[in-house]
Parts: structure tokens; C-alpha cells; sequence
């Protein structure tokens, strides 16, 4: 068995979905199997599987497990000489499978492997390339010291961006929302470490998988990433989450060095939850109405078969969206929204629909856009379900 697709998801149907549908697109003709670990959701992800998918491995745990215990569940089962880690919230470009994993078979030096990651509107994702978090890298990154001098090899090293993101390169650690692992390397480094519940396990197993004497790559090839949507990354348990987590890999990793951390790291967990929870009082305000009061400011170019954009165009309707359409068939629109130029970016979503596209045509057409500003937002349609999706709201 080539590669061992593993997939932890909790309460995100939908994504779920469209990621399995981007999945069994890439691995067509490839030795390939997927395990989907379920942590207790309550919005039917386990019957969607079944029904949809029974060629996915499914694991259904009886409450919430976290993310590393999950991981490691479907890890003990898996034959593929190499596993991929993969967040529910992902689109992966047919491409990118055998693109990774033909480069870690022509260098077993490589135990790890991390992607270019796109944000919703097309941006580059800077967690797709990160530095160890010593004391020192993680100081920088709290301080904002790393965010004044983001290109500096000294103080801009926890994201790396004195890197060309257009090459491939060595990089430290890998995200855990799409890491490539060599089996082998998995075998001398074990597994996930539980002890991190949520975040921080990837920056952990990374940094054993190079302490192993293995090297970790970041390789541009695409997939995009929406970035959290089962996380609340406003809350105060997530910003307590992420830094202790931080704490737990200093301690780990670090010793005695760890302890000088310990006090401004717990005053950032504090100031930044303070912080969030004004703006969460703000947002409640905002939020009395529901996302698609918000969203009937915004204008949607929907991109389609002729069949599916009558369904796409009554949905917009129903809802009073503001929206115009293209026909995409034979040759026109090929190479999806790039095609109509500038114009593109008057629009704040652009809908495909993924009958007609491939996932790669879509998220290269993004990338290119996505140094533009405003730059439109990624949506897609998808017409067996009929919805569609984007990164903050499912219709």
C-alpha cells in the first residue's frame, strides 16, 4: 500500500464531504486508503460517510478523543508506506498526492512532507512553512517582534518567510492540518503524543521526526485550507489551548528553560482571551442577525453547467443574494474565473461548480488572484447535495 489517508473529524459534515469528494478525486489509479475517525458528532457525519463513501475506512469513538489519540487510532491500522494527516476543512488538488509522495520516494532522507496551503481567498497559508518553536522563535512570534521583521532568519523564524514559497525547500515543522509521514520514520519516532489534546502535536512529532535523523520539506504543491472551521479560534479555550500546548512541548523539549517561559506565556493566554472576549461581545451584537443577513451585502459569481446554474441561481434567489453568472461548457471558462480578467475581483465569492472543474483548475485559478486585493472569496457548488459552501457559511 502506497499511502494512508487519515481524517479526524468532528461536527463538519459538510467540509467532510467536500474533502472526501477532493480525496477520492487524487487518489484515482493511486494504491491508496482513507480512514475517517469520527470524535462524536452529533450532525450525521458518520451516516455520510456510510452512504456516500463505504469505500472509507470508518472509526466512530463514543466522545471526543482529541486530535493526536484519533490519529493514532487509524495510524495502527493503516498498510501505507506513507500516512497522510489531513484536516476535514481542506480542498487537496489531484495532483498533490503523487506529487509529495514521488518526491519522498526518490529521497528517504525525507520523514516529513508539508504543502503549500492556500486561505479561502487564494493567499498564501504561513503555517504551510514554520521553525521550531524554541524559546527564543516563540518570544518573537508572541512579541510581534516576528510579525515588525517577518523576512528576518533571526527574529522572523517561526513562519519562515524568508524562504521562496514558490520552491522547495527544508523547512522544521509541518502542519498537522495536511503532514505527509514516512512510515519508517513513524516507526523510530512513535506515534502522536497524546499528552496534546489539541494543537501542538504536530509541531512535537515534527521535531522528533528531524531529533530521528530525518529531514522535513515543504513542498508547493496545492491545497487549501479554511483554516479552523470546527475551531472557534476567538475563544479563550482555543487561545488556552494553543499556548498551553506551547508550554507542553517547552517543558518537553526544552527543561529547565521552559520555566523562564512559563509566566509571559500564561500572561499572553490571558491578555489575548481578555482580548477576544470583547471583541465576542461585539460580535454578539453584529451577530443578531444570521451570516446571510451579512452575506446579502456581498455579490456571488456563480460558474457553471447550464443545468446546475438554474439550481445555483434559484438558491441565490431564495436567499436575496446578489449574483451574476457564467456558462462554463466546451471551452469557455476552462480555466475557471482567471479567464475573466480583472473583473474576477469585483466579486466577494466566486462559486464553482465541481461537476465541471477539477479541484486543481480551481485552486490554481485562487492562487493567481490571490495577491490581488480585494481579492474574491473560494466557494463551491455541489450538486448532489445541493449547496453550497464556503468558508463561513453553508446554503
Amino acid at each position: 500500500m502506497k499511502l494512508s489517508i487519515i481524517i479526524v473529524s468532528y461536527n463538519v459534515r459538510c467540509y467532510l464531504d467536500q474533502c472526501l469528494d477532493s480525496v477520492m478525486r487524487a487518489t484515482r489509479g493511486l494504491e491508496a486508503e482513507v480512514f475517517v475517525v469520527d470524535n462524536d458528532s452529533n450532525d450525521q457525519t458518520a451516516s455520510m460517510v456510510t452512504d456516500k463513501y463505504p469505500e472509507v475506512c470508518l472509526i466512530e469513538n463514543k466522545h471526543n478523543v482529541g486530535f493526536a489519540k484519533a490519529n493514532n487510532q487509524a495510524i495502527d491500522r493503516a498498510k501505507g508506506d506513507y500516512i497522510l494527516l489531513l484536516n476535514p476543512d481542506t480542498i487537496i488538488s489531484e495532483e498533490t498526492l503523487r506529487t509529495v509522495t514521488g518526491r519522498m520516494d526518490s529521497d528517504r532522507s525525507i520523514g516529513g512532507a508539508g504543502v503549500k496551503m492556500l486561505k479561502q481567498d487564494g493567499g498564501f497559508a504561513l503555517e504551510s512553512r514554520r521553525g521550531v518553536p524554541t524559546p527564543w522563535t516563540a518570544f518573537c512570534k508572541m512579541s510581534g517582534l516576528g510579525a515588525i521583521m517577518p523576512r528576518s532568519r533571526w527574529f522572523g523564524r517561526y513562519y519562515m518567510q524568508y524562504l521562496d514559497k514558490e520552491q522547495a525547500s527544508d523547512i522544521e515543522i509541518i502542519s498537522g492540518a495536511c503532514m505527509f509521514l514516512r512510515r519508517a520514520a513513524l516507526d523510530k519516532t512513535g506515534l502522536l503524543d497524546e499528552t496534546f489534546f489539541m494543537y501542538g502535536e504536530d509541531i512535537d512529532l515534527s521535531f522528533r521526526i528531524m531529533k530521528a535523523g530525518f529531514r522535513n520539506i515543504y513542498i508547493p504543491s496545492l491545497v487549501m485550507h479554511y483554516k479552523g472551521e470546527s475551531t472557534q479560534k476567538t475563544s479563550f479555550r482555543y487561545v488556552n489551548s494553543f499556548y498551553s500546548a506551547m508550554l507542553i512541548f517547552f517543558r518537553k523539549h526544552f527543561g529547565q528553560s521552559s520555566i523562564l517561559l512559563s509566566l509571559p506565556v500564561k500572561g499572553a493566554i490571558y491578555a489575548k482571551g481578555f482580548i477576544n472576549y470583547v471583541w465576542q461581545q461585539f460580535r454578539k451584537v453584529l451577530d443578531s442577525h444570521d451570516t446571510l443577513y451579512y452575506m446579502k451585502g456581498s455579490r456571488f459569481l456563480l460558474i457553471g453547467s447550464a443545468e446546475n446554474l438554474k439550481t445555483m441561481t434559484a438558491k441565490c434567489e431564495k436567499h436575496g443574494l446578489n449574483f451574476d453568472t457564467r456558462l462554463a461548457e466546451g471551452d469557455l471558462l476552462l480555466n475557471g474565473h482567471i479567464a475573466i480578467g480583472d473583473d474576477a475581483c469585483d466579486y466577494d465569492y466566486i462559486v464553482y461548480d465541481m461537476s465541471i472543474f477539477s479541484y486543481s483548475v480551481m485552486l490554481n485559478a485562487f492562487e493567481r488572484t490571490g495577491t490581488k486585493r480585494p481579492s474574491p472569496m473560494i466557494a463551491t457548488y455541489h450538486g448532489d447535495g445541493d449547496i453550497i459552501i464556503t468558508g463561513s457559511l453553508i446554503f
